[in-house]
């Protein structure tokens, strides 16, 4: 009898700390896994609160800017975010990453090891994109030019997709990042549950091929590889959301050589990505109209990932720029709302949106990264309360999942000591 009640007593501690442990997740705490149409960590839903900041790399390789990094964390942890997008890339130019194909700037690859410890500490999870649509950083166009001074003869950027040789040079780039041991924590970048995902191109396009077979192709040999490389974590496209042939009537008027839906089923994708800028896309059209869009582009591809995918859905990146209202922030507290009210009705009735991204946190002081898009959370007393009502929001939703589990647990222990 006494040690039935010990057993109670120490299973009535258990679930208590177990809770209490599922409520407070911090970045180490484990791997972000896939159920469904649902992000895991630990047994109960994740969802990601967070935002963009590509520079983090660029900024830490400078020792004596490192603050602005941990501060930009510190911010960003006092408003519950718990996700970061950043750069894993900088491919030849000034201050790159990678010199050429296979020679990199230790320099620069410890101003990333720094970025993952400092995540880890702040409770961060990161999402780290491997190459650029785009030449800033490098991207596609540098490979291909590396590619041609190899004599490979290259017809455009997009052979990115098709040259085996850069191929090559990318696959060797996975593996470098993949493989690099973070030489402040000592954990290989594969090993770390910092890192909730890989990123195999950020905003991927290809003009050339507007049937979409190329990216098809491509991502489906690119995903096997890494995979091969790195069977921790989790890897999605870096899709914009584009439809291509499935329903090019949902996209704003013009495509780019991809396919949410036939992208996404690629089995090596865990989960979809969705970028969402409409006031660049739609430039000529009203505001109102511009949210409008926005409304349907969110609810549409929430639909299709729960019932089409069957993978989750996370919005890797939004935002608008509040140069063209003067910089009101009004407008943009608008479409955040927008996007995080999406976000959240998917959420809470179990649906395939697992989260937000916007595009993009600055620490004070940084003012030669302003873009019209960035958000100085101790600038915009608004957003910064949007931002942290939504964290708010998504924690309760994952602390109800988590008392159910507990719930669970009880009710499984007490059959058991019944049986005994």
């Amino acid at each position: 009898m006494m040690k039935r009640r010990f057993l109670l007593v120490f299973f009535v501690l258990y679930v208590t700390v177990e809770q209490s442990n599922l409520l407070h997740v911090e970045a180490d705490a484990g791997f972000v896994k896939t159920r469904g149409v649902q992000l895991m960590l630990n047994g109960s839903p994740y969802y990601a609160n967070g935002f963009n900041a590509y520079w983090l790399m660029y900024v830490a390789s400078d020792p004596s800017q490192r603050n602005k990094v941990s501060s930009a964390f510190q911010e960003a942890s006092n408003h519950g975010l718990n996700i970061a997008r950043t750069w894993a890339f900088s491919d030849g130019g000034y201050k790159p990453l990678q010199y050429s194909p296979g020679s990199y700037n230790e320099q620069m690859f410890q101003g990333l090891d720094f970025a993952i410890a400092e995540a880890r500490k702040y409770g961060i999870k990161l999402l780290l994109s491997l190459v650029n649509n785009y030449e800033n950083m490098g991207g596609k166009k540098q490979y291909v030019e590396w590619a041609r001074s190899q004599g490979q003869s290259i017809n455009s950027e997009d052979d990115f997709f098709t040259n085996p040789v850069v191929k090559g040079y990318y696959k060797n780039h996975v593996k470098a990042v993949l493989t690099r041991r973070n030489s402040i924590t000592g954990v290989a970048y594969k090993d770390d549950p910092t890192i909730m995902a890989w990123e195999l191109m950020n905003e991927v396009r290809c003009s050339s091929d507007q049937s979409g077979k190329t990216v098809q192709a491509w991502i489906t040999e690119m995903a096997s590889y890494l995979k091969s490389t790195d069977g921790n974590h989790l890897l999605e496209a870096g899709l914009e959301g584009f439809y291509g042939q499935s329903k090019p009537e949902s996209n704003p008027n013009f495509n780019v050589g991809t396919d949410f839906i036939a992208n996404n089923q690629i089995p090596g994708i865990d989960f979809a990505t969705v970028h969402s800028y409409p006031d660049q896309w739609l430039s000529s059209s009203s505001y109102e109209d511009q949210i409008s869009f926005l409304s349907r582009w969110l609810n549409e591809h929430i639909k299709d990932a729960k019932n089409t995918l069957h993978k989750p859905l996370l919005f890797a990146e939004f935002g608008i720029s509040t140069k063209s209202f003067g910089g009101n922030s009004t407008p943009r507290d608008h479409l955040f709302d927008t996007v995080y009210s999406a976000i959240y009705s998917s959420a809470s009735s179990g649906g395939a949106a697992v989260g937000g991204l916007f595009w993009q946190l600055l620490a004070e002081g940084m003012d030669s990264f302003r873009d019209g898009y960035e958000v100085v959370l101790g600038e915009s007393p608004s957003t910064a309360s949007l931002i942290a009502q939504q964290s708010q929001k998504l924690n309760r939703i994952r602390k109800m999942y988590a008392r159910l589990r507990n719930i669970e647990r009880w009710k499984q222990a007490k059959e058991i000591r019944g049986g005994n």
